[in-house]
């Protein structure tokens, strides 16, 4: 029979309850019927039905970002957060030497806070921005977040534009700025582009892969045969075409998840950074290339198993950065990955905070805004948990690629400490 791999999962609902949502569930169902009629399917092929299905699909049908739903994002934690990214991009658009057009492109943009906190940020550098000309590019395929987005950055000062367009909602921003909305990162206008995907790698479809005696081969989703209605992981009896090309050669790990659609979204931002210039600031759960069985659930902030009632919990896994870079050939210069905390440190997050403490007088927002940093940089919470990755053009470092490593700090802001003159 198929040897079965454990899962590790935390299920904080009782029995009864699983039974009450899946029997709700029609992605359960249509998985059921699936399996039956072609056998098992890939964790990829799973994970895709349970976000993405157009249905009933966790990210189509849910609000499921802030306090009330199953994740808070660190944009959602603290406005300095966002601050930071903010003066990132624009001291790489600077660096890049101010480019006369500058499109901020967000991939996945949750409630739209991140990009509303660095468009204050570019308000506020009016003067240094001078008189570029910046545009806002989401790329988004939840409708439903869409809208959340239009009205946290536009006031609702957004039109839906027909049928198959590839921009399918446009406006102005608050701030002045045009702002579109694409489902796929090929539709975005080619130029100057300061790519942002902060928890966006982490909810692409993964290939699970175990080694066996007799070689690599792929976990996949089946029915159980001990009770039909529930589903279970197995280890495929051959190779599947995933687990003859995924697997690196030099791969030493005993299991392995492989992302490509992730691969394949890093190859055209590495391609465009290449050809029209700009940078990629990748922000998420990662590794680099260290970690094994990373697929996990979440569903009202707790732990939920990944094969029970799908559509109606977020999963996710970790974003394997050594995957990424191997992915992105020669074509641009990659840095990090560094940890949350390194990075915010290195753009100044401590005097920031003391900016904003000086300045507030309300014991309950001074503790609010104690409690954001902490969370945001203590390594037992956020600190350690995230990774910054960064994809810059090849021209940008290529005067310090002469010099002797460790002779000059490296002069890209929040990867070196800033110099604060």
């Amino acid at each position: 029979g198929n040897s079965l791999i454990s899962l590790r999962s935390t299920v904080s609902c009782s029995n009864s309850s699983i039974q009450r949502l899946e029997s709700n569930s029609s992605i359960h169902k249509h998985l059921i019927s699936k399996i039956t009629a072609t056998g098992p399917i890939s964790v990829a092929e799973y994970m895709r039905e349970a976000l993405t299905n157009p249905v009933a699909g966790y990210y189509v049908k849910n609000d499921m970002l802030g306090a009330g739903g199953d994740f808070i994002t660190s944009p959602e934690i603290s406005q300095i957060f966002g601050e930071l990214l903010g003066v990132w991009c624009v001291s790489e658009w600077m660096a890049a030497g101010k480019s006369n057009t500058f499109q901020l492109v967000e991939l996945g943009p949750g409630r739209g806070s991140l990009a509303s906190d660095i468009l204050r940020v570019f308000s506020q550098l009016k003067t240094v921005l001078g008189e570029t000309d910046i545009s806002v590019h989401l790329v988004e395929v939840s409708p439903k977040l869409s809208q959340f987005q239009a009205e946290c950055l536009t006031g609702d000062n957004t039109q839906p534009n027909d049928g198959d367009q590839p921009v399918y909602r446009s406006g102005t921003t608050r701030t002045g700025l045009p702002i579109s909305w694409y489902r796929r990162i090929e539709d975005i206008p080619r130029g100057f582009s300061v790519f942002l995907a902060h928890e966006f790698f982490d909810a692409i479809p993964i290939h699970k892969f175990q080694r066996t005696e007799k070689g690599w081969r792929e976990v996949m989703v089946d029915i159980d045969p001990e009770s039909p209605g529930k589903l279970r992981f197995v280890v495929s009896h051959s190779p599947t075409l995933a687990s003859s090309i995924l697997i690196q050669k030099d791969e030493n790990r005993q299991h392995v998840e492989v992302c490509p659609e992730g691969g394949v979204i890093v190859q055209k931002l590495a391609n465009r950074i290449a050809e029209d210039g700009g940078a990629a600031l990748i922000v998420d759960y990662g590794h680099d290339g260290t970690k094994t069985d990373t697929f996990r659930g979440f569903k009202g902030h707790q732990l939920h198993n990944v094969l029970e009632a799908p559509g109606m919990a977020d999963l996710t896994a970790d974003v394997d950065i050594s995957y990424l870079r191997k992915m992105t050939g020669n074509e641009v210069t990659c840095l990090g990955p560094i940890t949350q905390r390194s990075f915010l440190k290195n753009m100044g997050i401590d005097s920031r905070l003391q900016v904003l403490l000086r300045n507030c007088h309300d014991p309950s927002t001074r503790a609010q805004l104690i409690h954001s940093y902490d969370m945001l940089i203590n390594p037992e919470k956020m600190g350690h948990r995230f990774q910054f990755f960064s994809l810059l053009n090849r021209g940008r470092l290529a005067q310090y690629r002469g010099m002797q490593k460790n002779t000059a700090p490296l002069p890209v802001a929040g990867f070196a400490e800033l110099d604060m003159q």
